[in-house]
């Protein structure tokens, strides 16, 4: 049940008013004057104060002022109730912090309005505080849960192009990508490659096939100079048996990656040339432009990009020439510098 404060120095409003609140089924406090009604605040923590202005010994805008001076009250709401109705008055409260304004004379239907209205958004606004609470908590023992998983262990280091894992071998390890950008991809009988993850820093790699208990079902390669943790697998299936968090961090990974996967591969079998290499332009972009940059540079090889794509790496290299004379991105000594983003993401087929 919530508790409600009045504070009025008229007898038959104050004894009124309580009335068609304790109907509404509140639980409801009165004090005839304001320092009576600072006393009962501060012992009873109402949910919501209603106060008059004009009253004895302490007016509402001294009450308003003590209250919101007290850490333990001053984020109560407060309703002032009054019969001035001057505009002066009126703004006078709002600035000392008042919530809303009632005038006498009044209906029960405007003053539950306004008490239900009060209500109503302060617990709105304790349900968004609660739930970023439980956010910046659950965000902050991932960190912790990382930094103590991945700190103090082993590193290798991998230049462009050099393999860390391949296709059909059997996983001995999980890896944290300390630097660097790494994609998997999987090889037909013909030797042609189809990238099927793309992984950027904080990532993790070769989680599946240790979570399958399988060999790699693909081969994973560093896109530029990359730093990998090495995380034994003993740690690693520790890790998910014993701490949910770390468990739900697995399984988001997973559910994102399905989706990501069907996208991709879905263009790839219907898209047309040019809307193949925008996508994969986009989804690098997406992937590794994490601070939003206008104009992000891609430095990427074009047999990479054509993999991305699903594409040859000859159509590839004619259709980014046509994006650079349509002023849709540019070429700088190899790098790919995209101009306009939104234009790339609205190609249609």
């Amino acid at each position: 049940m919530k508790k409600i404060l009045l504070i009025e120095d008229n007898d038959d409003i104050r004894d009124n008013t309580a009335e068609i609140l304790e109907m509404s089924n509140y639980k409801v406090y009165t004090a005839e004057n304001g320092k009576t009604g600072i006393t009962c605040a501060l012992k009873e923590k109402p949910d919501l104060i209603i106060c008059d202005i004009m009253m004895p010994v302490l007016d509402g805008y001294g009450v308003l002022h003590v209250l919101h001076k007290n850490p333990e009250t001053k984020n109560i709401p407060f309703i002032f109730l009054t019969a001035k109705t001057e505009r002066t008055d009126y703004r006078k409260g709002m600035e000392l912090g008042a919530d809303d304004y009632i005038t006498k004379p009044f209906t029960g239907t405007e003053l539950l309005t306004a008490v239900e209205g009060r209500l109503k958004k302060i617990d709105s606004l304790k349900q968004e505080h609660d739930g970023s609470q439980i956010q910046k908590a659950d965000d902050s023992n991932e960190i912790q849960l990382l930094t103590s998983l991945v700190s103090g262990r082993n590193t290798n280091k991998y230049r462009r192009k050099q393999l860390v894992f391949s296709e059909g071998n059997r996983p001995a390890c999980l890896y944290y990508i300390q630097k660097g950008k790494v994609k998997t991809y999987k090889t037909n009988e013909d030797g042609k490659q189809l990238v099927v993850g793309l992984y950027n820093e904080n990532d993790f790699i070769g989680h599946i096939a240790l979570l399958e208990n399988t060999n790699y079902k693909e081969s994973a390669e560093a896109m530029e100079e990359t730093v990998l943790a090495i995380i034994p697998r003993e740690d690693f299936e520790e890790l998910l048996k014993s701490n949910p968090t770390f468990s739900r961090r697995f399984i988001q990974t997973l559910a994102h990656n399905v989706t990501e996967n069907e996208e991709h591969l879905l263009g790839m079998a219907y898209n047309s040339l040019r809307k193949k290499v925008a996508d994969a332009l986009i989804m690098l972009c997406k992937k590794y432009n994490t601070e939003k940059k206008d104009g992000f540079s891609i430095d990427i090889s074009r047999e990479n990009l054509a993999t991305i794509a699903g594409t040859a790496t000859e159509s590839l290299i004619r259709t980014l020439s046509d994006f650079k004379n349509e002023k849709l991105i540019d070429i700088t000594d190899g790098v790919i510098i995209i101009l306009n983003q939104k234009k790339l993401s609205g190609l249609i087929n």
